[in-house]
């Protein structure tokens, strides 16, 4: 029984998340965009359940990912077979999985759950920043500014979207975490302390 409640958990928070990442708060002219906090049940989930387990759903978070990019035209972006091999691993894969890590310091209390949180949603920026580095390594312009220097523009251009994700994930954690009644609700199981 709790095997199958931690299966259905994990099912409604990919669920949660897909449809939050379609809420676009702002789709940004040069790529990217602010979400209303895509990821935010993967990295509740991760809380609650663990680390292990929060791996696993981001894994599975990160595939429903990229079946959005296909449909969204990953395979029409004229990528060669192993760019297009290296964005699927990097922009999609590592990028959605990494989000799982926010459950490491889950024994912690509330600053490690936002401690974990943050990190999380930085390592996600990691590997997009990493990912515009090696495989796009393209320049051009993010706010009204010109940045030739592919790392700056790969900074700028992941920066411009992460960052106000990674507030928006954090603010919601500790709005949620911080309220007795909802902390109680997503740590506890049959009144037992999940962590």
């Amino acid at each position: 029984m709790k095997n199958t409640k931690v299966l259905v958990e994990g099912a409604i928070m990919i669920a949660l998340a897909t449809v939050l990442s379609f809420i676009r708060i702002i789709k940004l002219p040069w790529g990217g965009s602010i979400t209303l906090l895509s990821m935010l049940p993967i990295t509740l989930y991760s809380i609650r359940r663990g680390l292990k387990a929060g791996m696993v759903v981001s894994f599975l978070f990160s595939l429903v990912q990229l079946g959005q990019g296909i449909i969204d035209g990953l395979f029409g972006w004229g990528l060669t077979p192993m760019i297009l091999v290296a964005c699927i691993f990097l922009d999609y894969i590592f990028a959605f999985s990494v989000i799982g890590v926010a459950g490491i310091f889950r024994k912690k209390g509330l600053a490690g759950w936002i401690s974990g949180t943050a990190l999380a949603v930085f390592l996600r920026f990691v590997v997009h920043f990493i990912s515009g580095i090696t495989i796009w390594k393209s320049g051009g312009t993010v706010l009204n500014i010109n940045f030739d220097n592919f790392a700056l523009y790969s900074l700028a251009y992941n920066g411009a979207y992460m960052l106000p994700e990674l507030c928006f994930t954090v603010a919601g954690a500790t709005a949620l975490l911080k309220v007795p009644q909802t902390k109680k609700l997503l740590l506890t199981d049959n009144g037992k302390s999940l962590v």
